[in-house]
């Protein structure tokens, strides 16, 4: 789970008065009130479900499965953030609307995983089986009728709608500029994912395209939109401008190190199998940006556009011969720049000019 980072010693522009230490248990209780009301709620639909047959609860269970096998909560802890540096209230009374938004974010999260898992056909997911591969292992094993690999991944592609239809339950409560972040956000998550199926389709080299799909699914999901939705809440959607300069930055940092990870990071500590993305065809910023900038890494490309696919293999050796990992690291470090030069003048309350820094720091250069 995500951590608040310690105080840095970076000075702070003006901002209202306040206490770190009251930020710091403010954000520590939002974030544990997030994991109770998502426990509370699974909890009482396995119970609501299950009462009329086990195996109406699958879905539901898959869900709260995936929950408990851990994660690292960035948007629920981008949205409490965003609530708390807009100069929101920490008072309980008051704090119900932005723990259920950031809630809905983990849940929303929850069915992108799962209909990702399908798309890019992983197996494993945090260390454990997926929700599609462990239900079709079970069809198999009990010979049931029909084909193992279509029961699985419709189990998969049930618990990723009912994640999402719990994630709309939690969001239910928005209104006004709240209201249309979160729909801005559900919308473009899904329209990012179907450009990055097209992408892997084509095998064709766009960083531009590639960018934009790290934006829309990083940059915006993960970062801006969490922050906003936050700050909306807060009743600082002015916030808005300065948090889409430092959320869409510091998110293509982020999915460039998700790039980076898959293609070269230990598959153990990351939770997926390494080299994922090259298996799956996927058309990654990071291998788009190779493309155009080396030969051998274009060729295969090429080669795996006009053969059916690409050997992954050879073309992750490519990729490292390439010098692209050093150039990658380069370009992560002007994201981070960019993202903290963006909150130079945004008034934001107590700290969180620095923490909001620390926090892009750590998407941006961890090692899972």
């Amino acid at each position: 789970m995500f951590k608040l980072p310690a105080e840095p010693d970076r000075p702070t522009p003006q901002a209202p008065t306040g206490s770190t230490d009251v930020d710091r248990d403010a954000f520590d209780d939002l974030l544990a009130r997030v994991g109770v009301a998502i426990d509370d709620l699974l909890k009482a639909e396995t119970e609501r479900w299950g009462a009329v047959d086990a195996r109406v609860a699958v879905p539901v269970e898959a869900v709260a499965d995936i929950v408990r096998a851990g994660g690292k909560r960035l948007r629920p802890a981008f949205c409490i953030s965003g609530y708390l540096a807009a100069g929101g209230t920490a008072d309980p009374e008051d704090t119900e609307t932005v723990v259920s938004a950031a809630a809905a974010l983990e849940l929303l999260h929850v069915f992108a995983l799962i209909h990702d898992d399908i798309m890019d056909n992983s197996d494993t997911r945090r260390g454990t089986p997926t929700v599609h591969a462990r239900h079709a292992a079970l069809h198999a094993e009990n010979g049931w009728a029909g084909e193992h690999r279509r029961f699985g991944e419709g189990i998969g592609i049930l618990a990723g709608d009912l994640a999402l239809s719990y994630a709309n339950r939690l969001a239910s409560g928005l209104t006004g500029p709240a209201l249309q972040t979160w729909n801005d956000l559900v919308t473009e998550v899904i329209i990012g994912q179907q450009l990055d199926i097209a992408l892997a389709a084509e095998l064709t080299p766009d960083p531009a395209l590639s960018r934009w799909v790290a934006v829309c699914k990083s940059g915006r999901y993960t970062i801006h939109r969490p922050l906003a939705l936050g700050a909306a809440i807060a009743g600082r959607p002015e916030l808005q401008v300065p948090f889409e300069e430092y959320g869409v930055a510091a998110g293509e940092a982020f999915q460039l190190r998700d790039d980076l990870l898959d293609a070269f990071g230990d598959g153990v500590a990351t939770g997926k199998p390494a080299g994922l993305d090259l298996v799956e065809h996927k058309m990654t910023l990071l291998l788009a940006l190779a493309a155009t900038k080396d030969e051998r890494v274009a060729r295969l490309v090429e080669d795996g556009r006009s053969g059916g696919g690409w050997d992954p293999a050879e073309l992750r050796e490519a990729l490292l011969a390439s010098g692209v990992r050093q150039e990658v690291e380069e370009q992560i470090d002007q994201l981070v720049a960019t993202a903290c030069a963006a909150l130079d003048d945004a008034p934001l309350a107590d700290d969180w000019h620095k923490r909001l820094i620390k926090m892009a720091e750590q998407v941006a250069y961890r090692d899972r």
